[in-house]
Order: structure tokens, then C-alpha cells, then sequence
């Protein structure tokens, strides 16, 4: 095992941490990343995004592996480690019930984002105000097309997948606690970690899977002890990991709570967070 501790393993964030809302990486977290791993340090993210939301746009960056979906994919240097998937019951059971009740919502698998059938209009509106009476709301959807938009995969008839990660849903008319109560111990529901989805929105994930859990184990496919390692996040998605990591930074941006629990507190993403919690802990030149 590799005790040295000046070379660290971060295991960092995407939604709030890394990306912003308008789906792109500040330049200033960009060049952090790169510059750390120059330096010597591994880079994991360690994302609610299935590997399928995973865009080119942050793999050119350059990491060394994806824990994905919340803890249930991992993958380290192209090799996977595991992938745990929903049961094919549990997917009819979830379509069927959000069908039923006009709940937008997509599917994450590895191979695609597969979206309900009034999702796009739903989250044009959402991200772009309505297009239909705002010329401006038509302006920006035609100039500046969001790249999670772009990423889904519309118009699939059949959403009974049998290789699905997790389940992410819009807020809707139905309460988040009636959701997390239908669904009971087929899945473990959690408030969304995007805010444009909502107060309301959520996903759902398999029960017993975390951060954390996922992080412990690629720990031990190293060979690398928790002492050598940083975590970096900005939702309660993430508190599993901050709590376990030798060091856990909560972001400006992040809930209060979240912070309670965190070692440190960083700057927003928008006020180069990242690349400033980088600074502090030695990872790269101020």
C-alpha cells in the first residue's frame, strides 16, 4: 500500500462542483484539474450522472475513472468495476406509476438518457423560460442549446430498460414525500441535486448505495488508504463522501447543511471554487 500522502486522490463533484447550470466547466476548474493531475494527484468524479451524461466535453478535461450514478457505477482507468442496475420490475412499476400521474422524468442507463415523453417541453421551459410566448425564452433555445438537452434520447416507445442505473423526475403535481412513500423499499428516493428541476424533483436509486460505499471500494482496488483523499461537492448527495474523505470541501454554493458537515468550505463554482479548494490543500500554484 502506498502511504505517501503528498500525492492525493480527489474525488470531485459534477452538478454544482464542477458544471454549472448552463451545462459548462469554468475555465478556472478546467485548468485546476489538468494542472493537479500533472502534479501528480488521481482525479475520480464522483457524479449522480449515469456514464452516458458523462460528455466529451468534461472527459477531455482528463480523469483517471468515473464513480457514477450515485455510487452504483465505477470504473477506473477503463476498466469497470462494477455497475448495479434496477431490476426490470422496478422500472415497469416506476414508469407505469409516472406515466399515470404526468410526472416528467428520464431514465439513466450507460448507454443513454432515455426521456419521458413531455420531458423536453418540460425542461425547454424550465431552462429557457416558455418559447411559445417569451421571444426571447425562442431566442436563447435556438443560440444556445443546453448540452443536456442535446444529450437525451426522445421519442423512445419502450422505457421497460433492462439497464437502468437510477431515475431522475421533474417536480410535478405530485409531492416528493409521496413519491418517496410509493416507492418504498423498491427505491431509495432522494431530493435532486439540480436546481432547475425543481424543489420538488428527485431520483431514485437502488437502496444501500452511496458515495461513500463506492469510494471505499475503488480504495481498495488501489491499494490506497483513506488518508490520501479529498472529496469535493455541493449537494446532500454528496455528504456520504465529504464525510468519509480524509478532507471534505462543501462548495459556496452548497446547502447550509451540507456545510455543517463538511471540514471546509470553498468558494462558489462561479467564484473559481474548485481551483481556490485546489490552492489550499497544495494541489497546484496559487
Amino acid at each position: 500500500m502506498n502511504t505517501d500522502i503528498s500525492r492525493r486522490i480527489i474525488f470531485l463533484d459534477i452538478d454544482g462542483t464542477l458544471v454549472g447550470d448552463d451545462g459548462r466547466v469554468p475555465e478556472s476548474a478546467r485548468a485546476a484539474c489538468q494542472e493537479a493531475r500533472r502534479n501528480g494527484h488521481r482525479i475520480y468524479l464522483c457524479t449522480g450522472r449515469s456514464k452516458a451524461e458523462v460528455y466529451d466535453a468534461i472527459w477531455t478535461i482528463g480523469f483517471d475513472g468515473l464513480i457514477g450514478a450515485g455510487g452504483g457505477y465505477v470504473e477506473c482507468g477503463g476498466e469497470t468495476l462494477y455497475h448495479k442496475k434496477v431490476p426490470p420490475e422496478d422500472v415497469r412499476f416506476m414508469v407505469d406509476f409516472f406515466n399515470e400521474h404526468g410526472v416528467d422524468f428520464y431514465l439513466e442507463s450507460n448507454s443513454a438518457l432515455y426521456a419521458s415523453r413531455n420531458l423536453r417541453p418540460h425542461l425547454e421551459r424550465r431552462i429557457y423560460g416558455d418559447p411559445a410566448v417569451d421571444p426571447y425564452a425562442r431566442a436563447r433555445l435556438k443560440g444556445e442549446p443546453h448540452p443536456f438537452i442535446a444529450g437525451l434520447t426522445y421519442g423512445e416507445q419502450d422505457l421497460y430498460k433492462d439497464d437502468v442505473n437510477k431515475v431522475c423526475f421533474l417536480e410535478s403535481e405530485v409531492p416528493f414525500e409521496r413519491i418517496r412513500a410509493e416507492f418504498g423499499s423498491r427505491f431509495q428516493a432522494i431530493p435532486c441535486t439540480v436546481p432547475i428541476f425543481g424543489e420538488q424533483s428527485g431520483e431514485l436509486m437502488l437502496p444501500g448505495i452511496h458515495k461513500a460505499i463506492a469510494i471505499a471500494d475503488l480504495l481498495e482496488h488501489l491499494g490506497e488508504p483513506r488518508g490520501r483523499t479529498i472529496a469535493i461537492g455541493d449537494g446532500m448527495n454528496d455528504a456520504e463522501m465529504l464525510e468519509y474523505c480524509a478532507v471534505g470541501i462543501a462548495m459556496g454554493n452548497a446547502k447550509e447543511s451540507l456545510k455543517k458537515l463538511a471540514d471546509d468550505v470553498t468558494e462558489t463554482l462561479e467564484n473559481d471554487g474548485v481551483r481556490r479548494s485546489f490552492v489550499k490543500y497544495g494541489l497546484i500554484a496559487e
